[in-house]
């Protein structure tokens, strides 16, 4: 007798996202998967802080190049 096959039956196993949704529904996720995610929002906090900076510059070398 052949052994079942849950996969050739109901489909693979939807995977999980490897982003993060805000408000998302933690239950399912394990402890590394929740420090993943934490990783994931740190550097995408980083990432926002620099385009911040960047926009910063950029009004500030405008502002002194009007003021001359």
């Amino acid at each position: 007798m052949a052994a079942f096959d849950e996969e050739a039956v109901f489909g693979p196993k939807p995977k999980k996202p490897t982003t993060h949704e805000i408000g998302q529904n933690l239950d399912d996720l394990s402890e590394p998967e929740l420090a993943e995610r934490i990783g994931l929002l740190k550097a995408e906090v980083e990432r926002l802080e620099r385009a911040i900076l960047s926009r910063q510059a950029t009004r500030a070398a405008a502002a002194a190049a009007f003021k001359a």
